[in-house]
């Protein structure tokens, strides 16, 4: 249909070229690097968000869910944090930290912590009972029986918080280098927008969609692995 529709003027091909040429410019956008290094770029920054993320989110998550008195501590300052978008606060960080890559850094990590923390915080607090007392009864101490049952349990969910918060870091990504970067994809769907290279920009778009899928695929991957006792 996407090649179909605009050779045929259904649609308007300067707004949605065919898809045969958007793969000619990803082609040409590859053989000459800037996909690439466009790629790169934004790899570059949402891994290291995500993974600082992950080790907040999960760390903070499996600590608030086991201890009581953390959770009645840092609940209300969570929940005001995690309902403020974080393209809210872009002009906030652009203002406090420039338009650099601690910025875009700082963006991916909160945006990605939250789905991890409080998907992570539910796995543990919704384990069965049941395993938890049968744990106590072969007189397992607290930390074997963090250890052995509630950490194992809560995998599924933690897991779920990882796809949720890589799939928000790539999206925040993007809209904080369209606004101020000169790498990445988002800054090549800006830049192809207001060059008028259509084509270009469905490619930067698509690059976006396959790095969504692949990192969700991944995750995915490791879940079953991680998940084989289930």
């Amino acid at each position: 249909m996407w090649e179909i529709a605009p050779r045929n003027d259904w649609v308007n091909p300067i707004f949605l070229p065919p898809l045969s040429d958007v793969l000619d410019a990803a082609w040409r956008l590859t053989t000459d690097g800037t996909l690439g290094h466009h790629v790169g770029a934004s790899l570059t920054r949402s891994v290291v968000g995500f993974g600082i993320a992950v080790v907040a989110g999960v760390t903070l998550g499996l600590l608030i869910g086991w201890y009581r008195f953390l959770a009645d501590l840092l609940t209300p300052v969570l929940e005001i944090l995690r309902n403020t978008a974080a393209l809210a606060l872009l002009p906030v960080v652009t203002l406090l930290l420039g338009i650099g890559e601690t910025a875009k850094i700082s963006l991916v990590v909160y945006a990605a912590l939250f789905p991890i923390l409080l998907n992570t915080l539910t796995g543990v607090r919704t384990v069965d009972p049941l395993l938890v007392r049968s744990a106590r009864s072969l007189n397992l101490r607290p930390h074997q029986i963090f250890i052995r049952v509630v950490l194992p349990s809560a995998v599924p969910s933690i897991f779920t918080g990882l796809r949720m918060g890589a799939a928000a870091s790539i999206l925040v990504l993007v809209a904080a280098e369209m606004i101020g970067a000169k790498s990445g994809l988002g800054y090549l769907i800006q830049a192809s927008q207001l060059n008028f290279q259509i084509a270009n920009m469905y490619v930067g778009i698509i690059a976006i969609a396959a790095l969504g899928l692949i990192a969700n695929y991944g995750l995915l991957a490791v879940q079953r692995r991680l998940s084989r006792w289930r």
